[in-house]
């Protein structure tokens, strides 16, 4: 699932530079002036010294004074070269505080405007107005984002010294507790407008569902890959039994689908072994992916169907296809490939099967339906999730999902493993562009990496918690209903449990080239989560440094 994001912060410096006044000079008076002139001429005995002829008088004398009261002959002992380096290390430093002095007016000058426009736009009853203020609110709260990193950046090289003195008649207002702005806003998706399709399954006409690559994340892909595909081709889609697959029934809400679409369009395993009387014969296997191996089924998967008692005929490729570089294909293509008179067939593991990516990928999905998501967490993870925000997170809350596990070994091209210390910097650009006060971390990472993550993430001078899961604690409610349904201790279950906290966050920060993070970002565009600022970590970035490879 990929998706577009615009949200990286402008590097541009906007300086807004303080107007300057010059007074008016009095009138120039010639040196024979004719008031001056005047008074000669009629004996006056006032005389009017003219200013240049006070600097000609006491220049010289100040110049003597000075030559006899200082050691002038010590400063002319220094090599030419100190002398060239110490002016211009001078004029550097004194270049930057005063461009600091300026920017620090400057952040004054558009925190003020920011309280200004909240102002207007607390009168305003107008909704395209409100809209406008929201985003003159969030330009400038960025402005001043940036300015506060550009200080930073000034002061980083130096300490400040007693020349200029940057506290006087300035204010130091701090933006970051400002709860009224936030740049995040929720993505509008017009369900009503995406293109779907009917899924009116014959009741006897079976497509037998096969996934094995990968976890639990690749499963739920190629689950829904292969709904669209039954709905194609007007069948009954079979969920894999527990013993060859996940234990679906513990994770998703499978009754869930059919109500959405108000008919029985798909049944568990055990279900249909009862409608065939144990008769579990895939009449045929038409593989949608040939190479590595036929239908991307291995023998040991083979071998856990046959203990099922499904038994299935040779396995027919349906066209040249590699996993490695799947081909765009249409819904024509499918029926043309695909469709059967036989009771029951099976195409094989589609995860890697590129048809319609636009349309299957779409918020809401392809398939017509009154639901937001077809796929989406059981009830029971669903309440659990929530009573976990209540206790800990609140509505505002930043999702990380940062995995390490396989990503060390640049097998990904370009490589997303993120030095820690580079990771907490985009996370904390992020954190202070969302204003939110807690993150909630999902990771596989050793607590030495996670212990110095957290260390690093400050803003404002205060650490911005990261919040897991914590242990099994009997003094805690929030996890009961797992607990009292044998569902505790469960990895799969705590893995959609995760998926679900995260999917429903004010923004989401994903790892590149993760399906368990691509499922997330599935289920925010369903349940219209989705904010303008979710991202991938450090998106657009390469990592500062990368090892070499074995």
């Amino acid at each position: 699932m990929e998706r577009d994001s615009s949200d990286e912060e402008d590097d541009r410096e906007n300086l807004i530079h303080q107007n300057e006044t010059t007074a008016k000079s009095p009138r120039q008076r010639s040196t024979f002036d004719i008031d001056e002139f005047h008074g000669k001429l009629t004996g006056n005995r006032r005389f009017t010294f003219n200013k240049r002829y006070l600097l000609v008088v006491f220049l010289p004398l100040f110049i003597v004074i000075v030559y006899f009261t200082t050691d002038v002959k010590s400063y002319f002992q220094t090599g030419a070269s100190d002398v060239k380096f110490d002016a211009s290390v001078d004029r550097m430093r004194e270049s930057e505080l005063h461009a600091l002095y300026l920017l620090r007016q400057q952040q004054l000058g558009l925190f003020n405007l920011l309280n200004h426009t909240v102002l207007i736009g607390s009168n305003s009853t107008l909704v395209n107005s409100s809209d406008r203020l929201n985003d003159v609110n969030f330009a400038v709260y960025n402005q001043i984002s940036l300015n506060k990193r550009i200080q930073q950046a000034l002061l980083s090289s130096h300490s400040v010294g007693e020349s200029l003195d940057l506290n006087e008649n300035v204010t130091d207002p701090s933006v970051g507790g400002y709860v009224g702005v936030s740049g995040c806003k929720r993505v509008e998706q017009k369900l009503s407008d995406r293109r779907t399709i009917e899924w009116k399954p014959r009741a006897d006409k079976y497509l037998f569902a096969i996934c094995v690559s990968g976890q639990m994340s690749n499963h739920l892909i190629c689950l829904e890959k292969h709904m669209f595909f039954a709905a194609v081709l007007n069948r009954v889609l079979v969920i894999p039994s527990s013993k060859v697959d996940y234990e679906f029934s513990r994770v998703l809400d499978i009754n869930h689908i059919n109500k959405c679409l108000g008919r029985k369009v798909v049944v568990t395993f055990e279900e249909f072994a009862e409608a065939k009387k144990n008769h579990l014969h895939i009449d045929r296997v038409v593989c949608y992916f040939s190479m590595p191996q036929p239908c991307y089924v291995d023998d040991e998967h083979v071998k856990k169907l046959k203990s099922l008692g499904v038994s299935l005929n040779k396995l027919e490729p349906a066209w040249v296809e590699d996993v490695k570089k799947p081909k765009a294909r249409t819904v024509q293509d499918v029926v043309a490939k695909f469709s059967s008179d036989h009771d029951v067939i099976a195409i094989g593991d589609v995860f890697f099967a590129d048809v319609e990516k636009e349309w299957v990928m779409q918020p809401g999905g392809p398939i017509a339906h009154k639901c937001k998501a077809l796929i989406e967490p059981s009830r029971l993870i669903m309440l659990t999730a929530q009573r976990f925000i209540q206790t800990f997170l609140g509505e505002n809350f930043i999702a990380l999902h940062f995995r390490r596990h396989g990503f060390l070994n640049n097998a990904k091209k370009p490589s997303c493993f993120y030095p820690v210390p580079q990771a907490a910097n985009c996370i904390t650009r992020l954190v202070e562009r969302a204003n939110t006060p807690v993150i909630y971390l999902s990771t596989d990472a050793a607590e030495s990496e996670t212990d110095l993550l957290q260390s690093l993430i400050v803003l404002n001078g205060k650490a911005v918690p990261l919040v897991k899961r914590p242990a099994r604690n009997s003094a805690e409610k929030w996890d009961a209903l797992l607990y009292r349904h044998g569902l505790e201790a469960d990895s799969q279950v705590e893995a959609m449990l995760d998926k679900t906290i995260s999917s429903l966050s004010s923004v989401f920060i994903g790892s590149s080239g993760s399906t368990f993070t691509e499922d997330i970002l599935r289920l925010r565009k369903d349940w219209g989560s989705a904010s303008v600022c979710d991202e991938y970590l450090c998106q657009g970035e390469l990592p500062n440094f990368i090892a070499e490879d074995e």
